[in-house]
């Protein structure tokens, strides 16, 4: 272990909002698909997030708000007694070893596919703009369909989704929660002027597009109290066939407008997600953290050295680390004694049972 592993607030304790962390490192949250009865966790799952609960913060994977908000099989989510049952496994466990877990709340809007809405409906979007990709379903991958836009009739209707879906959270026994609104997914599919085009109040000028996740954040903020609530943003990620053509206009005015909210933090996916860090022409992430005043946590791609610059420099308070947790459930302690990291087996990523799923050995065996 260098000496510059030891000094480094990394593995220090850190107050994030209302939630006290043991070190800096979070667990980035990774759909998995391993919940398919009832989209409810299990005794499995609570024994995943368990081993990993070394980290200082645990994010769940992305956990549907509702049956309209599913976009992948076998995925979890968190508006049914059910779901509630099995989340509070998860949490109890977590909290027996000592961790702090999160729950992120899930729209994905037209990232859908009929055969996983109720009764085949069309999945739902800003507007009714086709993407461009596959989606995981029950029985196999499937080309994406045009989605229907959302009316203005049935916006308060989905933001009282986000808020049952944050008051089922919280009585599953979380620590707090974090909207997704990155990677491609419905709240981005708002912000963005490209796969937005509505002409009412939620489309068009840059206020009007960010109108639904400021009223999102409201909602789910009215549930938990702001310092128990963070956001996810990617600004240039072209995941799910994403485009923004002014993000750093954009991200700025939401900055502008969260701040007086006091949010526990902001989640920044820098660069293209699970991809390159290349940023794109006239967009600089650190400029956007200097605009928001809260906590930044910084996801993709880092790696030990990357972190502990980070730190060293003040370019992020908290560093996610998504992968590594995958096949090193101890990632904390492999990173403090400079023990070499087990890869993960890419074949069990998403599906199945306990193979490449909790069967991932500890350094030290526990």
């Amino acid at each position: 272990m260098s000496t510059e592993t030891t000094q480094s607030d990394l593995f220090k304790p850190f107050k994030m909002g209302a939630i006290q962390l043991a070190n800096r490192i979070v667990m980035a949250p990774l759909t998995r698909s391993r919940s398919p009865i009832n989209d409810a966790p299990t005794e499995m799952n609570a024994e995943y997030y368990r081993q990993r609960a070394s980290a200082g913060l645990i994010i769940s994977e992305a956990t549907n708000i509702s049956q309209q908000g599913k976009g992948y099989a076998f995925t979890p989510g968190i508006y049914t007694e059910a779901q509630v049952a099995g989340w509070k496994l998860v949490a109890e466990a977590v909290h027996k070893a000592n961790g702090k877990i999160i729950c992120q709340l899930w729209h994905v809007g037209r990232i859908s596919h009929p055969s996983l809405q109720k009764d085949n409906a069309l999945p739902v979007s800003a507007s009714a703009i086709k993407p461009v990709g596959q989606s995981f379903t029950e029985s196999g991958m499937k080309d994406h369909v045009t989605p229907r836009a959302l009316t203005l009739e049935e916006i308060p209707g989905l933001i009282e989704q986000y808020r049952h879906a944050a008051a089922c959270a919280k009585r599953a026994g979380f620590d707090g929660v974090e909207i997704h609104s990155a990677n491609g997914y419905l709240l981005q599919q708002f912000l963005s002027d490209v796969t937005n085009q509505r002409t009412d109040q939620y489309g068009g000028s840059i206020e009007n597009r960010c109108r639904l996740v400021l009223e999102v954040t409201q909602a789910v903020v009215s549930v938990w109290g702001s310092e128990r609530v963070g956001i996810r943003f990617s600004p240039v990620s072209p995941a799910n066939d994403m485009k923004e053509t002014s993000p750093m206009k954009t991200y700025s005015y939401l900055a502008e407008k969260l701040n007086p909210m006091k949010l526990a933090f902001v989640h920044l996916v820098e660069g293209s997600t699970g991809g390159p860090r290349d940023i794109a022409p006239g967009f600089s992430f650190q400029e956007l953290k200097s605009k928001f005043t809260t906590v930044y946590m910084a996801n993709n791609g880092y790696t030990l050295e990357m972190a502990l610059a980070a730190r060293e420099k003040n370019t992020a308070d908290l560093i996610c680390f998504g992968r590594p947790f995958i096949a090193n459930p101890d990632l904390v302690e492999r990173f403090k004694e400079g023990i070499p990291l087990a890869q993960l087996d890419p074949k069990t990523l998403y599906g199945g049972g306990a193979e490449g799923y909790t069967d991932y050995p500890a350094a030290h065996g526990k």
